[in-house]
């Protein structure tokens, strides 16, 4: 990675694709290491974090406690609400694309920093990164070929000014994927409970 030290550096991390990534390479992240990583490369006006959250009342995000504590922890986290559909099998899906929202925001920083830095593989970011380069900012994207199947656009990496592969980072930002453990009370079953409501 080149980054100088005087570079204003920007983060723009798509949660979902960022979270396939690392799980494809058998870590997880540790956004805590992240931001000091990216601390240490330049002077860091602003990481952002995007994701769309289930919000409806029955369903609790997996993802709200990440979500809570990046926003306490130095990123400013952009979220929506995920749309349900149903797909070809009938089953309940959900689906929220934050592109349009990172694209927006690049392009409104790109006039206050030297250097983005896009944590996706989606090559429909090919034309946003096109675009900030013609406004003389330097774009370096964080994504993987190491994976089977590789994760980022080919288009996408002839565009950047550079590309990080995530498994060249595990050392620096990763930590080893948790393995769920369920809580007693996950372990129970219906009968169990519903013995325990009658005494």
């Amino acid at each position: 990675m080149t980054f100088y030290p005087t570079d204003r550096l920007a983060l723009f991390i798509d949660g979902a694709n960022l979270y396939s990534q690392a799980k494809a390479l058998g870590f997880d992240i540790d956004y805590k290491k992240l931001l000091d990583e990216f601390r240490k490369r330049g002077v860091l006006i602003r990481a952002y974090y995007y994701t769309a959250l289930v919000e409806n009342g029955d369903d609790f995000s997996p993802i709200r406690p990440l979500v809570d504590w990046l926003d306490y922890n130095g990123f400013s986290v952009v979220t929506k609400p995920a749309k349900e559909f149903t797909d070809a099998q009938g089953r309940k899906r959900w689906r929220g694309d934050m592109d349009m929202e990172i694209a927006v925001d690049m392009m409104e920083i790109s006039a206050k920093a030297d250097h983005l830095v896009l944590f996706s593989g989606d090559g429909d970011f090919r034309p946003l990164v096109e675009a900030i380069q013609r406004k003389g900012v330097r774009v370096t994207v964080v994504s993987t070929v190491k994976s089977q199947p590789p994760m980022c656009s080919d288009d996408l990496r002839r565009q950047c000014d550079s590309f990080v592969d995530l498994a060249d980072l595990g050392d620096i930002i990763g930590r080893p994927q948790r393995v769920h453990q369920p809580r007693i009370a996950e372990t129970r079953t219906r009968a169990e409970l519903d013995a325990d409501d009658e005494l």
